[in-house]
């Protein structure tokens, strides 16, 4: 087809969004019983007694934390990672090292074989792991944040606890199968089906996308279970055997990145599953998601962590190196702006993660909000890390570390991490969804008081309710978002040379809050369509969770020196400048003409601006129709036997 042909727009499909709205807002925690200081920064309220002090490890947990990492840092010294990049898979040699070393029960408690690490020093381990290769790091999160073990740990009955956690904290590999071929973010459209029959159930339907998936054992499976006089069906998590009668791996995809990962799709044709392996009920499965995604989510944060050490490594050490025009390369100040920007958000994406971990830890905070923007603010922050760092390489940085080596120079496989690093935006929530997410987090509080008035189909009596608990609630709150202790020029002394922006955090936090509510007075129930401002109000949140997270985490460490209290300032100084931009763009920008352009766009308007190009045959479509019942390509060669008998 020539680009100037046009096509109708394809139909929508699968649930509306009134039931894809019902279906996300049923699978949501909706209580908040503990204190969370991410939705206090929402409200206008900096609640530094929920961080400060900086919270620390046990003695326990440290003490088996550490003696773990060391073991950890020979195994990883011995990761071949370029090698991995070469064959697209990841050794046996490696997978045996991380076996041996319980790296597949990090999470998992002792007494079901595991090692019991907190969520501070799992992540701890993965950043060292991910550092030899970013894949390894996606096998063992996938594999422990969001596969077996996790959901299993956090809702399995004590049988299948000691039924499937031992096998999966030795040498056997789970994976996680939620997304379909038409269904990413959106769980009401979730088709793969599972009928009762008798004591199983029969799963059928494709599962897109599921890492580990040619290597695991077990999978979590979501699936959808009919609905029945007695039964109330739902999607509904299941635990399935890998090897069961019915299931095809029929393609292993490749990516960009992440080369060493087995990903696959995976089809499952009238599939046995003994009713004894649902997790925590019927219809529960996008409950078990969310819950565990609170604390999955930290794994990607961290491997965030390790390519921006790895890329501030690499940038200092040839940055000093390098000579042009008779100075450092560093020196030269637009090159000095990118390694402090490098420097400055190394620390705190590291804080911002080691907060969000200690906060899961110690149970007694909702780390829900914490957890997401740990995930969303590494994830950006590390893809422009990773890209000031090849902007600084130059040519070195486009090219590969074995044509460097090739020439006699230290490689470094800076191109290789920037290919790597960008599925981080994607995975386990892209960066539209998570701003999606923490903005309904957010606003919980006024929708809870207020909700009914802008619901079109509440009743008058809900509305006037509504309305009553709503006067009573602002008329507390509206008052407070007008002074705090941020105007007062001696507040958080105890925090030095970094009070300035302590108090910045404070008087800006309440901005936010005033501006959250100006959105939902002026569009109420049309501001769920009003993403780009959203995003926006997140983005500024996170910068000012990081924020803080730098500042409490230099005051902690001030008597080791006084580097941390440099870089949070450094921080907090680059991201003042990056809030101030956000705060202006809420109400001054290009929004309502981009929808309409892009509308126009949609709508095969502007066929002329793409002539004079090779285009993509239509032969075949971008969503794959998979017919039931039917598979499409020959079973994929698995590697799990061979993996297994190393």
């Amino acid at each position: 087809m020539s680009a100037t042909q046009t096509t109708k727009p394809a139909p929508l499909r699968g649930a509306s969004v009134r039931e894809a709205r019902r279906v996300a807002e049923e699978a949501r925690e909706k209580d908040w019983a503990k204190p969370s200081f991410g939705k206090e920064l929402f409200l206008g309220r900096l609640r530094l007694d929920l961080i400060d002090p900086w919270p620390t490890p046990d003695d326990d947990a440290r003490g088996r934390g550490e003696a773990f990492l060391a073991r950890a840092k020979a195994v990883a010294d011995r990761i071949d990672g370029r090698r991995i990049e070469r064959e697209s898979a990841i050794p046996d040699e490696t997978f045996t090292d991380l076996v041996d070393l319980g790296a597949f029960g990090m999470k998992i408690p002792v007494e079901y074989g595991g090692l019991g690490l907190s969520n501070y020093y799992y992540c701890k381990a993965l950043t060292l792991l991910a550092s030899a290769n970013p894949s390894i790091g996606a096998l063992l999160s996938a594999h422990q944040s969001i596969g077996v073990p996790q959901p299993v740990k956090m809702f399995g009955t004590e049988e299948q606890k000691r039924r499937f956690l031992p096998r999966v904290a030795g040498d056997e590999v789970s994976a996680f199968l939620l997304t379909e071929p038409d269904v990413g973010s959106d769980p009401a459209r979730i088709a793969t089906s599972a009928s009762p029959d008798g004591d199983d159930y029969i799963l059928d339907g494709v599962k897109l996308w599921g890492t580990n998936a040619t290597i695991a054992t077990l999978f979590v499976v979501m699936a959808r279970v009919p609905a029945t006089d007695t039964e109330r069906g739902g999607v509904t998590a299941f635990v399935v055997e890998a090897d069961s009668p019915g299931i095809t791996v029929e393609n292993r995809n490749a990516f960009m990145g992440l080369r060493g990962i087995e990903n696959a799709v995976i089809r499952f044709d009238g599939v046995r599953v003994p009713a004894a392996n649902v997790l925590l009920g019927v219809g529960r499965g996008l409950k078990i998601a969310l819950a565990t995604l609170n604390t999955g989510r930290l794994s990607l944060p961290a491997m965030c962590v390790a390519s921006s050490k790895w890329s501030l490594n690499v940038a200092r050490g040839w940055s000093a190196e390098r000579v042009q025009w008779g100075r450092r390369v560093g020196d030269h100040e637009a090159i000095a702006t990118k390694i402090a920007y490098i420097a400055a958000t190394t620390y705190a994406i590291e804080s911002v993660l080691d907060l969000a971990c200690m906060l899961a830890d110690d149970q007694r905070n909702d780390f829900r909000i914490e957890a997401a923007i740990a995930k969303l603010f590494g994830s950006e922050h590390a893809w422009r890390i990773v890209d000031e760092l090849v902007q600084i390489r130059g040519g070195r940085g486009y090219e590969t570390a074995d044509s460097q080596e090739a020439r006699g120079e230290r490689p470094a496989e800076a191109e290789q991490l920037l290919r790597d690093v960008r599925i981080m935006r994607i995975f386990e929530g892209s960066t539209e969804i998570m701003h999606l997410f923490i903005a309904r987090e957010a606003v919980d509080v006024h929708l809870d008081v207020a909700g009914d008035i802008i619901d079109p189909e509440a009743a008058l009596a809900k509305k006037a309710e509504a309305a009553a608990r709503a006067g009573g609630f602002y008329a507390r709150w509206l008052p407070t978002l007008t002074v705090g202790s941020g105007l007062v020029p001696g507040a958080y002394a105890d925090f030095g040379r970094l009070a300035p922006h302590v108090r910045w955090v404070e008087r800006a936090s309440r901005r936010l809050a005033r501006q959250i509510f100006a959105g939902m007075a002026r569009w109420q129930g049309r501001l769920e369509r009003r993403q780009a401002f959203l995003g926006r109000a997140v983005d500024i949140g996170a910068e000012l969770f990081a924020m803080s997270a730098c500042c409490v985490r230099a005051k902690a460490e001030a008597g080791e020196g006084v580097e941390g209290i440099e870089l949070a300032d450094a921080y907090c100084r680059q991201a003042r400048v990056r809030v101030e931009a956000l705060f202006t763009a809420l109400w001054r920008n290009s929004d309502i003409s981009d929808r309409r352009t892009a509308k126009a766009v949609l709508d095969g308007r502007y066929p002329k601006i793409e002539d004079g190009i090779v285009t993509i045959p239509d032969s075949l479509p971008w969503v794959a129709q998979w017919v039931p019942g039917r598979s499409t390509r020959p079973d994929v060669r698995r590697r799990l036997h061979r993996l297994r008998k190393v």
